[in-house]
């Protein structure tokens, strides 16, 4: 009399291993779609003549209609963007700071990120316009 029984193979249902690889296919490519640059939402001042810059090694200030600062799309203060000049400006001095001020912001808004930039004499610096 046999009490064990009959060993059966572990047997790995290969149905559902295409049903996975294809969610997995499906999550892979909608994380790959996710844009990870941070944007301020701003209307854009006019230009009649402008120039292309590369994408690569750039730094965004976004300042606001209401004056609002932002260091690559998160809120920031002046000091902050002063000491991320400063450390960036040691780092990589060619690294490109792209000014992008909504179309009704007061100058006076913008003049404290240009002292700033001054004041470390910063020589790579765009302003962002609208060219259309």
């Amino acid at each position: 009399m046999n009490l064990r029984g009959e060993r059966k193979s572990p047997v790995v249902p290969m149905n559902a291993m295409s049903d996975v690889a294809f969610l997995l296919l499906i999550f892979i490519m909608l994380v790959s779609l996710i844009n990870y640059r941070r944007e301020v939402k701003i209307d854009y001042p006019e230009a009649e003549t402008a120039r292309r810059t590369s994408a690569e090694k750039n730094l965004e200030i976004w300042i606001d209609r209401r004056g609002g600062l932002y260091l690559d799309g998160i809120p920031a203060e002046l000091g902050t963007i002063e000491n991320a000049l400063g450390d960036l400006y040691r780092l990589a001095p060619d690294t490109r700071v792209h000014i992008i001020a909504d179309r009704n912001t007061p100058f006076s808004d913008v003049s404290g990120v240009l002292e700033i930039l001054q004041l470390l004499q910063y020589r790579v610096v765009s302003f962002v316009v609208n060219n259309e």
